[in-house]
């Protein structure tokens, strides 16, 4: 059986202090960082951390910058988490193979 891969997907805006966090999983096959207007540093940082940046123009419609992200990701499987939100080392270790 092929081991199923895990695209993260984030919907960001303004997040420089916390997208490098986010962005340290080891377990991911691919980072989708979609940004919505940025003013800071939040893109540069995620594309110094080997992430596939796309820009989003905000239109108040959260499902539609959602679907935008699915529809770049490649994974098997696709985790949607905030920039504020990052999983421990202990933690991806329950994720099963």
């Amino acid at each position: 059986m092929m081991k199923k891969t895990i695209s993260q997907c984030m919907i960001v805006k303004n997040e420089e202090k916390n997208i490098r966090r986010a962005l340290s999983w080891d377990i991911m096959c691919e980072q989708i960082v979609v940004d919505t207007g940025s003013s800071d540093r939040t893109v540069e940082i995620a594309r110094e951390m080997g992430a596939k940046i796309f820009s989003f123009p905000w239109i108040n419609d959260f499902a539609a910058a959602k679907n935008f992200a699915i529809d770049q990701a490649k994974g098997d499987w696709i985790a949607f988490l905030d920039a504020d939100e990052s999983f421990t080392p202990e933690d991806t270790k329950k994720i099963p193979e």
